[in-house]
């Protein structure tokens, strides 16, 4: 039997809307994770519209004659709500979830929008859709709706150039707080499509014209279009129009595919339509979104284990950058198995036969691969350390190296999962003081070091199994594996440097389970893994002081466990 289509989507599944007194969307979320499985989907994706203002609503909430309706509880306890459906679900299935923003206009609305998000925390996307005209009356609520903003603007364009114009305030005002366009083309399920769509490489009117400018806001500001299958269902045919969705493609826009579904019935419904509209406007791949990162998805099943390496390096390349940066497509490189990827992305260069891909952006790069590194190197002269694997146990070797004036070059450490963990450091200092700093350690910390020895000659270990290394950053080689949670940084090659950071960590509780440290110059490169709460990590990570050029947390949602 051949498995069905599936896509990973971003305009999912609408979440209902509790005990509110008009429905929306599906409440029952675990019958939708169940179905789901059962159809073999690898993850489902939750969407929840943020409430609106009380002057924006549609005529069934209207005749509720209550106000304070659309899912104000149900949208506060969201973010608590996915996670513990995560927690129940496991490794069953992939749970997604996201926000479709309802754009109010400037002034208030975009105000009242800000706090949504900050109601929302910790969502993987934000679409962000017009469905209301200024004065309250829905483009999607009935032809009657429609037809009186048709009449009060004076026919169908400039209908359609007032909506437009309403899209491209929503993308120049909210940009940075969003990842995807809703389905641009909303009102054709009541009105007239404009005349331009029918030729818009020779159209030239006003209508078109905004249309253009929309279009090209959203190519600039690296977001992606909503490709909508819901349209299908409404018998007006995929948002946007074929049209639209070729010019995005031209414009290099990236697609997000979404059913925008709100029963249980219509889960993965036109999958394989949309998939094939896609590709026949001329993309090679589509985007989905992990805490608000893009990822690429192959439009053909066969390519995806290549693209599940391809998008956890993106993801950690991502965290390196501040929010409006991360939409920014990166540059890529592909090497050994990996080259078969270049027909997908045919701006990409090559890696030769080493077996990695490296992706990068501005002068940050990072290279990682599914396969295990092998240790090229001879053997070195290093301080080995064998101790408890616990928060602040490194940070006390390194704090009395610091105290001798001693400085950390490369390091690796692993935990061995036992309750122990081993560490080998190269270092940059007189001999006797090593030794002193040694002795001292084994003196006054002896309950945390099984066996601690200042020089000797070794090769080093080789990693543990892991589905994914980091190889690289910014090409210094740091082999370790790639989790769930990790920092990466670069910090001044100096004594007392890398205690900062550890000893920050162990603050809050934070083990490092994974080190890697590499020098360059007068800069030093870090990857650690480590296990503690994310938001200590992102507060103690901010006040690392000047030494510090960069210290990133890396969350990685594609990354299980």
């Amino acid at each position: 039997m051949r498995a069905p289509s599936f896509i990973w989507e971003t305009h999912g599944i609408h979440v209902g809307t509790g005990a509110d007194h008009v429905k929306h969307g599906i409440d029952d979320l675990e019958s939708v994770v169940e179905r789901a499985v059962s159809l073999g989907f690898p993850a489902v994706t939750f969407v929840i519209h943020t409430p609106r203002l009380t002057r924006f609503r549609y005529a069934s909430e209207r005749a509720t004659d209550v106000k304070f309706i659309r899912g104000d509880a149900s949208y506060f306890d969201f973010p608590d709500r996915i996670r513990r459906l995560r927690e129940r679900v496991g490794d069953r299935i992939e749970v997604r979830c996201g926000v479709e923003l309802e754009w109010l206009g400037t002034g208030l609305g975009e105000q009242w929008n800000r706090a949504k998000l900050f109601q929302a925390h910790g969502v993987d996307f934000v679409v962000c859709s017009v469905h209301f005209a200024p004065n309250g009356i829905p483009y999607d609520g009935s032809a009657e709706d429609t037809k009186r903003l048709i009449d009060e603007r004076g026919g169908v364009e400039p209908f359609w150039a007032a909506y437009f114009d309403e899209l491209i305030e929503m993308v120049d005002a909210s940009w940075q707080m969003i990842s995807v366009v809703g389905h641009i083309d909303l009102p054709k399920l009541y009105a007239p499509l404009p005349a331009c769509l029918a030729d818009l490489d020779g159209a030239d009117s006003g209508t078109a014209r905004r249309l253009f400018t929309l279009l090209e806001m959203i190519a600039e500001r690296n977001l992606a279009l909503d490709v909508n299958l819901s349209g299908l269902r409404k018998g007006v045919g995929i948002y946007p129009h074929a049209e639209i969705l070729r010019r995005a493609r031209a414009l290099g826009i990236p697609v997000a595919l979404g059913t925008d579904t709100h029963a249980l019935s219509e889960l993965g419904r036109d999958y394989a339509a949309g998939l094939e509209a896609v590709q026949a406007a001329g993309y090679r791949y589509y985007v989905s979104f992990s805490r608000g990162i893009p990822e690429k998805r192959p439009l053909r099943s066969r390519d995806e284990s290549s693209f599940r390496i391809l998008n956890l390096g993106m993801e950690v390349l991502n965290h390196r950058f501040a929010r409006e940066k991360r939409l920014e497509i990166p540059h890529m490189s592909f090497g050994g198995g990996f080259r078969t990827l270049a027909k997908e992305f045919p701006e990409s260069s090559s890696l030769g036969s080493f077996h990695a891909l490296r992706v990068r952006k501005e002068e940050r790069s990072i290279t990682i691969s599914d396969r295990m590194p092998a240790y090229e190197g001879g053997e070195i002269v290093c301080l080995f350390s064998h101790h408890q694997d616990t928060p602040g146990t490194l940070a006390v070797l390194l704090n009395t190296l610091a105290s001798e004036e001693i400085n950390v070059e490369t390091a690796w450490l692993a935990s061995l999962q036992d309750g122990t963990a081993t560490a080998y450091l190269t270092l940059e200092g007189p001999r006797e003081r090593i030794r002193e700093a040694v002795e001292f350690v084994r003196g006054t910390a002896a309950d945390r070091f099984m066996d601690i020895k200042p020089e000797v000659r070794m090769r080093l270990p080789p990693l543990k199994p892991a589905p994914a290394y980091l190889l690289e950053v910014d090409g210094v080689w740091l082999p370790i594996p790639i989790s769930r949670h990790m920092i990466v940084a670069v910090h001044a090659n100096r004594p007392g440097v890398v205690l900062v950071l550890l000893s920050a960590l162990a603050s809050v509780g934070v083990n490092v389970v994974d080190f890697q440290l590499g020098a360059r110059g007068d800069k030093n490169f870090a990857a650690l893994g480590i296990e503690g709460d994310e938001r200590d990590v992102a507060e103690v990570l901010r006040r690392l002081g000047s030494s510090y050029f960069e210290a990133s947390q890396v969350v990685a949602g594609s990354v299980r466990g």
